[in-house]
């Protein structure tokens, strides 16, 4: 059964740093397509950081409001993920949740035709808690 658990969560003063893992494991082979996500009370759940590797290049996004303070990587040896967040904000508490595509899920967004939030795997989610 495939299956993504996630760790790393926890509270931070503003301005320190916090390191999230995903590992995979099941039948998710690799993580060539990956994402983070989070969703704060009250809010819509949006997308962080984005990373896919498809035609051989890292393919990497960011949404804006983290931009030069996260950092998205992922080591297939280990099928694992991570999120790097420095200078974390009380605006960055939320819920975060570590995403994957399928083998078909990546063809589907190396054609372009995959919605920016849809993936095929989805981990438990893990409380980041910024104080100011």
């Amino acid at each position: 059964q495939a299956q993504l658990v996630e760790s790393g969560g926890g509270l931070v003063e503003a301005g320190g740093s916090l390191r999230l893992s995903c590992t995979a494991s099941g039948s998710i082979f690799r993580l060539d397509s990956v994402g983070w996500f989070r969703q704060a009370p009250g809010k819509q759940r949006e997308l962080v950081a984005t990373l896919a590797t498809i035609t051989g290049d890292d393919n990497i996004n960011y949404a804006d409001s983290v931009k030069g303070r996260f950092t998205i990587s992922r080591d297939n040896a280990k099928k694992t993920m991570y999120l790097q967040m420095n200078s974390l904000k009380p605006e960055d508490t939320a819920v975060y949740y570590c995403a994957a595509d399928s083998a078909l899920g990546i063809v589907q967004r190396a054609r372009g035709t995959r919605p920016k939030n849809v993936y095929d795997y989805w981990g438990q989610g893990t409380q980041v808690t910024v104080s100011s």
